[in-house]
């Protein structure tokens, strides 16, 4: 049993179902499908990016982080004008698999938030680096934006995260 729900889980993470060996080898000759990362972007262990623009960040979680949620069907996020801190929670996602907490990459105060994802939170999954950002944030403490990942360090971890699972 143990067997075939490791069987299961590998099967999704490769993107394939019930194959014939001719049809398992030359699966693995492709490229692993893996979550987008983009540059430009810092990224958090807890899987949330930040694009810093002037004297705004713009804060969400990554695609890697959405694909493991699946459907995301409820956001509940602060109100603007608040203060957050690094690593503490602001906020939450509510996906047909769970719940979780989004924490904050980085210290400051929130100037905006995006109010769109109330109405339609699946643009959490189909655009999690465009309308799916969640709130923009004037940084306190730049330094914390220079100790993020960079998008080949949060390759790197995400693949050791997976390979761990």
């Amino acid at each position: 049993m143990a067997l075939r729900m490791w069987a299961s889980s590998t099967a999704n993470a490769f993107r394939f179902s019930h194959a014939s060996k001719s049809q398992l080898s030359s699966a693995f000759s492709l490229s692993r499908c893996f979550s987008t990362v983009l540059d430009g972007l810092k990224y958090a262990s807890s899987h949330e990016w930040v694009k810093h623009e002037g004297a705004v960040a713009t804060i969400g979680i990554t695609d890697h982080a959405q694909d493991h949620l699946g459907e995301v069907v409820f956001v509940e996020l602060p109100e603007a004008g608040g203060s957050i801190s690094q690593g503490a929670s602001f906020g939450a996602v509510e996906s047909v698999k769970a719940t979780s907490d989004v924490n904050s990459p980085i210290s400051g105060e929130i100037v905006e938030v995006n109010t769109k994802l109330t109405e339609s939170p699946g643009l959490i999954n189909s655009k999690p680096y465009e309308d799916g950002w969640m709130i923009k944030v004037k940084p306190s403490n730049p330094s914390e934006l220079e100790a993020m990942m960079g998008p080949k360090e949060y390759t790197k971890f995400c693949e050791e995260e997976d390979a761990s699972h």
